[in-house]
């Protein structure tokens, strides 16, 4: 009974998915969900931004990148401006990707681990799908803990419900919180609050590097438990440029259960292989390789 109602309880489970998915597509259309493919071996518009930053984009597109390199210190007002640019750009010219992904999770409580080591690979519009490289651990951490998380993740990509949950002006309130530092880098603090409560939303900090504009940490807490089972999810996600685009590489979360204790995730991702849409074709989107991605 009590891994019933556990199974029941981890089935909504862990972290905002959009921390960990694709970026939302700029226009969202009603998909049909697809099951979760876990391969084995064996089978408010944002402004312009500063005039002086270099951008690149297609002719005549609203949606101009500004690339994430080295300029002067940007105002706080200006580093949100460039955050909003770029997020709506990768959400329309991320073409695909492929990365390393390890999920280490814990039930201490239970004193139950695991480990899963994965290959993840994105294709815009809605398709995400994982192939297992290696696990090491408790069935029961990997069946209804580290598959729950990954089931969503596609639902989340599928289901295209990224423009619902992103990190935007509008699902969120900014608070403006002054300036700190991440690994020796200044970056502006932004408190956020969800315009509404619902679940997928978070209320916590963002951290924006004060040169390029690019996002640098997400934390907070869920401001809606995604089931009654679930008493508090909180959770803290890094990011990192690769190219011209803008990833996850790490995410903690612990969530706080009523029947099985706590919850600990620990995601990291890396090797990062970005293919971009190419800006010069006149005709239909073709995919093509992004500068600076190898």
């Amino acid at each position: 009974m009590k891994r019933f109602l556990s199974y029941i309880l981890l089935a909504g489970l862990l972290t905002p998915a959009f921390l960990l998915g694709a970026a939302p597509r700029a226009e969202a259309k009603a998909k049909k969900p697809k099951v979760l493919q876990i391969q084995t071996d064996t089978q408010a518009p944002p402004a312009s931004p500063s005039p002086e930053l270099p951008a690149v984009g297609p002719p005549h597109s609203d949606l101009t990148l500004v690339a994430p390199v080295a300029v002067a210190q940007t105002s706080p007002e200006v580093a949100l401006e460039i955050y909003e640019r770029r997020a709506a750009w990768q959400a329309a010219f991320l073409a695909s990707y492929s990365a390393n992904t390890v999920i280490e999770a814990e039930l201490p409580d239970q004193s139950q681990k695991g480990r899963y080591e994965l290959q993840r690979t994105y294709s815009a519009p809605h398709t995400l799908k994982f192939k297992a490289v290696s696990f090491t651990g408790d069935g029961f951490v990997k069946s209804n803990v580290i598959h729950r998380l990954l089931q969503s993740e596609v639902d989340h990509v599928e289901k295209e419900r990224g423009l619902d949950t992103a990190v935007t002006l509008r699902n969120y309130k900014f608070n403006y919180k002054g300036v700190k530092e991440i690994d020796g880098h200044p970056v502006h603090v932004f408190e956020v609050k969800p315009r509404e409560k619902r679940v997928g939303l978070f209320k916590g900090r963002i951290y924006l590097d004060m040169y390029t504009g690019t996002l640098r940490r997400a934390e907070g807490q869920a401001v809606k438990s995604p089931s009654f089972f679930i008493k508090k999810i909180e959770f803290t996600s890094d990011y990192a440029d690769f190219g011209i685009f803008t990833f996850p590489v790490h995410l903690h979360s612990t969530a706080k259960t009523r029947l099985v204790g706590r919850a600990v995730v620990d995601v990291s991702i890396s090797d990062y292989q970005a293919t971009g849409v190419s800006v010069e074709s006149a005709g239909p989107a073709t995919p093509a390789p992004v500068p600076g991605v190898k």
